[in-house]
């Protein structure tokens, strides 16, 4: 038979459950605001019964509370997150993509287009009056604006570059930071956890962490139980392949300024990055995504126009005077996949990667190919000697050889090669004609436009190959002609005099010349690109507020099942309250019962 007073407990049993509801649901609307909470709920069930010696068999004792959970679903965390990832990369590239655009447009505003009109306009005044040192002194000065247009331009795109790699590096620390606090977090959760409690609010902070990660990179996360039926569980969380956190442990990735550059163009100091053990760290890698992934392919991104070739040739680097002490290789590359000095833009030093392993080296020079007239082969000397012994020099032969990556993404790198093909094919047109012509002191023509080699002199034109050297950074006038305008060559033919215009003519028309640049004329190239740009430029834009959009769907996905309702909660208010109230009641009748057993049954 149960205890004379097991109504007084069933009572009690009450009161605690639906006080303890009420804290829960004062809980949620506290935090109805804040950003990652998840709606928690108080679990119970009805309290064990006894038996009894009556034909019911049981009675009832009242109400447990078996703990307080979060409703979560995980389905919409995972997609969230990978959302997040690919709106990273968009949003990125939006915000990059419209900082250039900003400057090429000037192409068409008040930059290239104005200095370019202004330079064949005074040339044109010149044609007037060839020997007029005025109108020389114009040409020179308007020549000049039209050179310090692209190396300010050139300028602008290394900047953009430079944020990029800085940015780099401050999203790696942001990366190795917010992997130490999920990890400080998972151990607390664990500590927690481990007699049994559910650490809800705890949890709410690590996934606003891995939320925030998850734009940065494409992550993959992962937990379970330690053992079977355990409330401590591994957390794992997964950075291409590679284990960023591992419960209470953390690996942390650093960033290695580069040796050597990948691209003539490329900045000083940019940042590769490799995990704190030694392993490397791709950036590039299909797999790493979300803005770190979207800052490199801006930083580096050359569209798939790298160099690559075959190796034609080794041989042993001869130890002439020429190269003092060598001991190196001199490799041959043939067949490359760039084929005209306009577009060429390697490094004087850098990496050549045959068969997966990079090689140093100190120095190459275009030649023309043995083996196919016409064509260019390129000749690096190597750090390194590939010629003993003889069957690795053998079997390299016919094998690909590659500077720098092919990356699908047409980033500063792309864009400075298009300003570098403008420069050069331009400034060799010119130079051409130039130098077919005389100047007022009847000496033949020299090159018009240079460019300035890293100890400020200027490179000597003459040779064709040359012209790699020539870049929108380098771009100027021939200082001999900038400090002497009487050395401008206008005419064809001494004999016709000073006033002799025809090779300033033929300079005049090339503003016109649609077969300079397959795209068209000189300024239907640069137009051709900012319209590229453009194009791209609104493409990440819609792609970003596409990306957005879906992402707030899911959210809002998410919000809907795990978010506080505030009027929900106010009904669990109303109800939790009568319950309690209720309680309180089967407390009140109890007490007057047992007033009723004790003090007057006796009297």
């Amino acid at each position: 038979m149960p205890s004379t007073f097991l109504g007084l407990n069933t009572g009690k049993t009450g009161l605690y459950a639906y006080q303890s509801a009420l804290n829960v649901t004062g809980h949620n609307i506290a935090n109805a605001e804040t950003k990652g909470y998840t709606r928690q709920v108080q679990d119970q069930r009805a309290a064990t019964p006894i038996r009894v010696s009556q034909s019911y068999g049981m009675v009832g004792t009242g109400v447990h509370t078996t703990g307080v959970t979060q409703i979560r679903n995980e389905y919409y965390d995972i997609k969230y997150r990978q959302n997040n990832t690919t709106y990273g990369v968009y949003e990125t590239k939006s915000q990059y993509m419209h900082k250039i655009e900003n400057y090429f447009n000037e192409v068409t505003l008040e930059g290239f287009t104005t200095f370019f009109d202004k330079f064949y306009e005074s040339m044109h005044e010149m044609s007037k009056n060839p020997s007029s040192l005025t109108h020389r002194t114009s040409v020179l000065n308007f020549a000049q604006s039209f050179t310090e247009y692209f190396n300010s331009l050139s300028t602008s795109m290394k900047n953009i570059q430079e944020e990029c790699n800085f940015e780099i590096k401050n999203t790696i620390d942001q990366i190795n930071s917010l992997a130490m606090q999920i990890s400080t977090t998972t151990k607390q959760i664990n500590t927690l956890e481990a007699n049994g409690g559910t650490a809800n609010d705890l949890r709410d902070q690590r996934n606003v962490l891995v939320d925030e990660l998850s734009k940065i990179a494409n992550i993959s996360v992962k937990e379970q139980p330690i053992v079977s039926e355990s409330t401590v569980s591994y957390f794992t969380i997964y950075l291409d392949g590679h284990i960023l956190v591992d419960t209470d442990k953390f690996s942390t990735l650093e960033v290695v300024p580069r040796e050597v550059k990948v691209n003539q163009n490329d900045i000083d100091g940019i940042y590769d990055v490799r995990w704190n053990d030694g392993q490397n760290f791709y950036l590039g890698s299909p797999f790493v995504g979300g803005r770190l992934g979207a800052l490199y392919e801006l930083r580096d991104g050359n569209n798939q126009e790298n160099f690559y070739g075959l190796i034609e040739d080794i041989n042993k680097a001869p130890n002439d005077g020429t190269n003092p002490g060598a001991t190196g290789s001199i490799i041959t590359i043939s067949k490359a996949s760039i084929d005209s000095i306009e577009k060429l833009n390697l490094p004087a030093q850098g990496v050549i990667t045959i068969n997966n392993r990079e090689y140093r080296y100190e120095s190459y020079k275009v030649v023309e190919s043995a083996t196919n007239p016409g064509s260019l082969s390129y000749e690096f000397t190597l750090t390194e000697d590939l010629t003993e012994p003889a069957n690795i020099a053998a079997s390299l032969l016919d094998t690909k050889a590659s500077v720098g990556d092919s990356i699908a993404y047409k980033g500063i790198p792309y864009y400075m090669a298009k300003l570098n093909e403008f420069v050069r094919t331009y400034a060799k047109a010119f130079n051409d004609i130039h130098t077919e012509g005389y100047d007022l002191d009847g000496n033949k023509g020299d090159y018009f436009f240079s460019g300035k080699d890293p100890l400020g002199n200027s490179y000597d034109l003459s040779d064709y190959k040359a012209y790699h050297y020539l870049s929108a950074e380098n771009f100027m006038i021939n200082p001999e002609i900038h400090k002497n305008p009487s050395k401008i060559a206008a005419s064809k033919d001494v004999t016709q005099g000073v006033e002799d215009a025809e090779v300033l003519n033929q300079l005049i028309e090339l503003k016109s010349n649609k077969g300079m640049f397959k795209q068209g004329d000189p300024a239907s190239f640069l137009q051709t690109l900012v319209a590229e740009i453009g194009i791209d430029t609104n493409k990440a834009a819609n792609f970003s507020q596409s990306q957005q959009d879906i992402l707030t769907m899911i959210d809002n996905q998410r919000i809907s099942e795990s978010g506080v309702d505030i009027n929900e909660e106010a009904m669990d208010l109303v109800r939790y309250q009568n319950a309690y109230n209720l309680s309180a009641k089967v407390i009140s009748v109890m007490d007057e019962i047992y007033d009723r057993l004790i003090n007057g049954m006796g009297a």
